[in-house]
């Protein structure tokens, strides 16, 4: 990967507000030049994000060029997925510059006429990372035939770490002597792995298809398969994307994700989050017409919590669940990861002999 980016968080630069800059630099930091934020700038990420050293914080695209970016990432994402007006000069500018730009919004840059005159006039192109592949169709079970172990991250809500959490117990897992592959269902997955589909701008009868596909292809060249969850199977807004993930893939098993301090969905707070075991009962009935799936480890976001308040967390979650747990970002991963195998062992007696 040769991008250097320019990442866009105008005003919203942190780890919850701008999840799409926050993972490009916690995981890709090299491909970081700087960051705008007019709000904060002067200073280096690593001052809000907790991680990612002294990138800069600049006001202007201007002030952005002089570190040498070669391409544009939206890193934040407005209300509705929309292009925010006052972000289209900065973006036309950048493109007859000659600078890529990068976008997960659910508005494709590429069919904005103004935008793509911009990329043409300064020979720069777009990508859209939401955009879904052609010829998608329904699920019809073929991953019921592949030979990986697949886990898929499940969650109490949205935004409470499912990616993160893959991401890392993909990087432990691969340290660990694995095959192990990612398969991403969001633009920011997409972004870090470099392929993947964006299932929440997939037409809602494929999305099944779509995470289907993604399952057969990460599978080809891997023993255990860690897909990218979405959503909530309790959120208002969002479960139906769970629901297709769960059918598209049919995990072998599950890793429940949550933040211990949130009692209700966020923003929908009319709802409130079940007791850790009733969720995973939630999902062993909702998983067993089609494969039954056991959860088998609980990832959590203590990212609110002090040391040890994160800790009697932990604590408190195995004992409630039975289940190994950890914050896989904040401590370490390796318990998660251990299931994992553990699991996958019990499952292919082909893996056993081998390790």
């Amino acid at each position: 990967m040769s991008e250097r980016f320019l990442v866009l968080a105008e005003g919203l630069l942190g780890p919850h507000s701008s999840k799409t800059a926050s993972a490009c630099i916690r995981y890709t930091p090299d491909r970081v030049a700087a960051v705008i934020d007019s709000t904060k700038a002067g200073r280096v990420v690593q001052d809000f994000l907790g991680f990612g050293g002294d990138i800069p914080i600049v006001a202007t695209l201007e002030e952005g060029l002089a570190h040498r970016p070669n391409a544009v990432l939206i890193g934040i994402a407005p209300a509705g997925g929309q292009l925010p007006a006052e972000w289209r000069q900065m973006l036309v500018t950048s493109l007859e510059r000659g600078l890529d730009v990068w976008s997960g919004l659910h508005f494709f840059l590429a069919d904005d006429e103004q935008l793509s005159a911009a990329a043409r006039r300064g020979s720069a192109r777009i990508f859209d990372l939401r955009r879904p592949p052609a010829g998608l169709d329904v699920s019809t079970g073929k991953t019921r035939d592949i030979d990986a172990t697949v886990v898929l991250t499940v969650g109490t809500d949205c935004n409470i770490g499912k990616m993160t959490a893959q991401l890392q117990l993909r990087d432990v897992l691969k340290q660990r002597g694995n095959r192990v592959a990612f398969a991403a269902t969001g633009q920011t997955g997409i972004l870090i792995e470099g392929w993947g589909i964006s299932v929440d701008a997939v037409v809602a009868d494929f999305i099944g298809g779509a995470a289907e596909q993604l399952t057969l292809q990460a599978a080809k060249d891997a023993d255990i398969v860690l897909v990218e969850g979405q959503g909530s199977i309790i959120h208002p807004s969002f479960s139906g994307v769970t629901v297709g993930l769960i059918h598209g893939t049919l995990p072998h098993a599950f890793v429940l994700c949550a933040q211990p301090s949130r009692t209700r969905i966020r923003n929908r707070e009319w709802v409130p989050i079940p007791p850790l075991d009733e969720f995973i009962r939630m999902h062993d009935t909702l998983a067993a017409p089609l494969r039954p799936a056991p959860t088998i480890a609980v990832a959590l976001n203590t990212s609110d919590l002090s040391d040890a308040d994160a800790r009697a967390a932990i604590r408190e979650t195995e004992s409630l669940t039975g289940l190994p747990a950890t914050d896989p970002v904040r401590y370490d991963a390796a318990p998660i990861a251990e299931a994992i195998e553990a699991f996958h062992r019990s499952r292919t007696p082909q893996f056993a002999s081998r390790a």
